[in-house]
């Protein structure tokens, strides 16, 4: 098993932040666009390869995010009509996520079996998730997932206070 921790940094408006292994080295980069349009995430490996790519659908009616991992499309997180609270589905072929993935304490499952879980560190400055990996074959998957819903949290928090998305 790995665990791998990804910290936002709080103020950051360029939204580059890394994922660190136990040891608080840095495996993984995480780097989004800023004023560009459309809203993408990259992730990047230590060698700064791209390995995975979140990006936000321009014009749809209701928030749809595409995430792509090793290039291939791998799931797509779409915004639910909904009056009173914010509703999400996660749709992937074989992947399923289960527990509370709003509030980030939630498992990723491959056909059936839990293959990582991601948990929220609180009282931490900025958001912490500490990610563990239980078949390293879907680490990328794990990392894309955790940064989708972020990107997705942030997105929606954004529109919320009126800064628009």
């Amino acid at each position: 098993m790995k665990k791998l921790y990804m910290k936002q940094k709080v103020f950051s408006l360029s939204g580059k932040f890394t994922v660190k292994d136990i040891d608080q080295q840095d495996v993984y980069y995480v780097e989004g666009s800023f004023m560009q349009i459309p809203k993408t995430f990259t992730i990047m490996d230590s060698s700064r390869k791209e390995i995975a790519l979140i990006t936000k659908k321009v014009f749809s009616l209701l928030p749809k995010f595409f995430v792509e991992v090793d290039g291939r499309e791998e799931m797509t997180i779409n915004k639910e009509f909904s009056f009173f609270k914010a509703r999400y589905t996660i749709d992937a072929a074989g992947i399923d996520v289960r527990g509370n993935w709003w509030d980030m304490d939630f498992e990723v499952l491959r056909k059936g079996e839990v293959v990582g879980s991601v948990s929220k560190q609180w009282f931490t400055w900025g958001d912490t998730y500490e990610m563990q990996i239980l078949d390293e074959e879907m680490e990328h998957l794990v990392i894309a997932i955790v940064v989708a819903i972020d990107c997705v949290k942030a997105d929606q928090a954004a529109a919320a206070s009126g800064g628009g998305a």
